[in-house]
């Protein structure tokens, strides 16, 4: 897991992510919630770097990072909240329960 906390690096994964898919975690170091689910999440991942690369936004960290991320993939803020991403855009995005639900391995 790689740590998004420069607003550059936003370029970089949409530029990587006409090669490979791209996976960003943001997640809130106050939210119980938000723990649990980035808990279940880790010990379900069975996926390696060649597969895709995975970043770890903590927001409360690097609130600019956040917004922009909402703003350069056109998604709305959540807390805990999963975005694939192919080709430049969002294909995939899911918050709190349904991070764990959704089938990463459709897009690899």
């Amino acid at each position: 897991m790689v740590s998004l906390d420069d607003l550059q690096q936003l370029e970089t994964i949409k530029v990587k992510s006409s090669q490979k898919t791209q996976v960003i975690f943001k997640h809130s170091t106050r939210c119980g919630i938000s723990r649990m689910v980035m808990n279940q999440f880790i010990d379900s991942y069975n996926f390696t770097e060649d597969d895709l690369d995975l970043y770890f936004l903590d927001i409360l960290n690097h609130r600019d990072v956040s917004n922009e991320v909402g703003i350069k993939f056109q998604v709305r803020h959540e807390s805990p909240q999963l975005l694939v991403v192919k080709e430049g855009v969002v294909v995939a995005h899911a918050s709190h329960g349904q991070i764990n639900a959704l089938d990463l391995s459709s897009f690899v």
